[in-house]
């Protein structure tokens, strides 16, 4: 879609703003960031002042949270396209998957912000083609929806892996996951990269059969972060982050280089 589109980021975190707004302009770069606000009721303001297509909009936010955002959105003639970002899992994924919004979990993969911005460009190209004056939602669609996620968005105990089943040859072992380095996706399949005790043999290799997007759902995202597409570390592991000359970061595990993606560089400020 070439034409232009105006969106909105509500985040009270300032960094997540910013990096937000300079993965957008990577994967978007036709959007225009008409604000960048910290709470809802910052988030209100801006959407009444620039009238944007796609709303970028927090859960958790003080003054007013994103649901409250959006129960305000579903009242207008004309609702916003919004993408809900959470770092909370526990926040109804299966009501945003089956339903018209969309949402993020941070830290942002820049490949499912890629995604969800195709969505948006998708519904924007069919309401252009429609010449249809309406929003993105009916005020019944967006009120059950809220009230969906409401119902399903209390707070459950998250259980992540402390084991792995791994295969090396024809044997399959059981692995501890704070025994893991790392984790590298290849064509079909994971590599397991665990640490030897004996430290001239570096790390041990293992394979398994699964998807790195359904893996890193299962990690504790305090223990284990995504810094490629490719590649998650367990942050334990890291001896240290290096910087090139053209800012470029990348993760030093043993004698194992891995470098980070733009979109990741954000996991390491302030360290």
């Amino acid at each position: 879609m070439g034409k232009f589109a105006k969106a909105v980021i509500a985040d009270d975190e300032p960094i997540l703003r910013h990096h937000l707004s300079r993965a957008l302009a990577e994967v978007w770069p036709e959007l225009e960031i008409a604000a960048a606000a910290g709470n809802g009721v910052e988030a209100l303001e801006a959407i009444s002042t620039h009238q944007p297509d796609v709303v970028f909009l927090d859960i958790r936010m003080p003054e007013l949270d994103g649901m409250g955002v959006a129960k305000a959105l579903s009242k207008l003639d004309k609702t916003p396209h919004i993408i809900f970002t959470t770092a909370y899992r526990e926040y109804a994924i299966n009501a945003f998957e089956q339903n018209a919004l969309d949402y993020l979990l941070k830290p942002l993969s820049e490949q499912r912000l890629e995604q969800a911005c195709d969505k948006v460009k998708a519904r924007l190209a069919e309401r252009a083609d429609s010449h249809t004056a309406q929003g993105q939602y009916s005020h019944e669609q967006l009120g059950s929806l809220i009230e969906q996620i409401n119902q399903l968005s209390q707070p459950k105990p998250v259980e992540y892996l402390n084991w792995v089943k791994a295969s090396k040859g024809d044997d399959i072992y059981v692995i501890s996951v704070a025994d893991i380095l790392y984790f590298k996706a290849e064509d079909k399949y994971i590599s397991v990269y665990k640490k030897n005790e004996n430290a001239a043999k570096g790390a041990d290799e293992y394979v398994i059969r699964s998807a790195l997007k359904e893996l890193v759902n299962q990690l504790n995202p305090d223990h284990f972060w995504q810094i490629h597409r490719s590649t998650i570390v367990n942050v334990s592991a890291i001896d240290k982050v290096h910087k090139d000359f053209t800012g470029r970061l990348s993760v030093l595990i043993g004698k194992n280089k891995l470098p980070v993606s733009r979109s990741a560089q954000s996991l390491f400020k302030g360290l």
